[in-house]
């Protein structure tokens, strides 16, 4: 099936969304970030970080198909 491209909005999200949307812990986050395979958050202020939806989202997109392709 072939879908428009549409410009993606950018929408900050927080850690609670980002553990929720990947199942992942906040521990599992923050390794991932360390290691250069998970989206690093954003600093938005001076004790706030948050990340960017689309950068999840395409992780989780990635994570699929190379679970798919792994078949």
């Amino acid at each position: 099936m072939t879908t428009l491209s549409q410009p993606q909005q950018k929408r900050f999200i927080r850690l609670p969304v980002v553990k929720d949307k990947t199942g992942q812990g906040r521990s599992s986050i923050y390794d991932g970030v360390a290691a250069g395979t998970f989206p690093a958050p954003v600093k938005i202020g001076s004790r706030a970080v948050a990340w960017l939806e689309h950068e999840v989202d395409a992780w989780i997109d990635a994570r699929v198909q190379a679970a798919r392709d792994a078949r």
